[in-house]
């Protein structure tokens, strides 16, 4: 493992993209990093609104028809857990990808050591963030906010869930990403699912938002992440490259629209990449 500020690092300040190049995106960063380019930070949100799917996740639990009415995107992640819902308002996300090799081998220490920025970000907004002190059982296992609290990732204020994290561990990479709950957005998160068996008022009794604990607006909220993120790893601010982004367009294409991948967790770009793999984790 290495100091990570003696690696290129790049932060790409948030934009809008539909969920499908989200997900391509980290995949093609990963990519980069691992053949020597920038590390990759960025901040990012996901336009049209999308629920995504944790990748072992039963597709029977999402209510298709409804998405589709109400033009929300449903996309399959790499990463493990359960679905989010990610309102272009309530949602902030992140991600941090660099190579495998220089990150400790430890799934826990890599947690903690990719969620200083994280809670660094909480403090900057006057938030008192921290991971779960200890487990608590599941409420609906589907939704990611609902899931059994784990203190290894988990991110809570005054222990209501405000940020689950995930990350994806490929051979020569590693990809966290995170959600952090913005605004209460409890309504239209339950919405997505077929029969949940708790209530949003539920919901809104374990989980908790920033706008909860400060009155800061979406923007400045998003600054705090971002400048979080760029000090700790020195990092200067930058682009996509054009053939990153034609990359991604066609990975998107490929597999994050694909409903091969989307409803079956069946990659059809497998055949190129299949060596790269590994277990994908909450």
């Amino acid at each position: 493992m290495t100091d990570i500020t003696d690696r290129e690092w790049r932060l790409i300040r948030e934009d809008r993209r539909r969920g499908a190049m989200n997900m391509a995106l980290d995949e093609i960063a990963a990519e980069t990093a691992a053949e020597g380019g920038p590390r990759t930070l960025r901040v990012y949100r996901w336009d049209p609104a999308t629920l995504s799917l944790g990748y072992h996740q039963d597709p029977a639990t999402v209510d298709w028809e409804f998405c589709e009415r109400e033009g929300i995107d449903v996309v399959r992640r790499p990463t493990g857990g359960g679905a989010i819902y990610h309102d272009t308002h309530a949602d902030i996300s992140y991600s941090i990808v660099a190579p495998a090799e220089e990150l400790p081998g430890d799934l826990m220490d890599t947690y903690e050591r990719l969620c200083e920025p994280l809670f660094s970000g909480f403090e900057r907004l006057g938030v008192s963030a921290s991971f779960a002190d200890e487990e608590r059982p599941a409420l609906f296992e589907p939704a990611c906010y609902l899931r059994a609290l784990n203190p290894a990732h988990d991110v809570v204020v005054d222990e209501q869930k405000v940020s689950g994290n995930a990350q994806y561990r490929r051979r020569d990479s590693v990809i966290q990403h995170g959600s952090v709950m913005f605004d209460d957005s409890s309504e239209r998160h339950f919405a997505m699912f077929d029969d949940p068996p708790v209530t949003a008022e539920r919901f809104r009794e374990r989980v908790t938002t920033i706008g909860e604990h400060t009155d800061v607006d979406r923007a400045a909220a998003v600054d705090a992440f971002e400048e979080s993120l760029a000090a700790w790893a020195d990092a200067e601010v930058g682009e996509w490259t054009d053939d990153e982004l034609d990359r991604a367009r066609e990975r998107a294409r490929a597999k994050y629209d694909a409903a091969a991948w989307n409803r079956d967790r069946e990659d059809p770009t497998a055949a190129r990449g299949a060596t790269d793999r590994e277990d994908p984790t909450e």
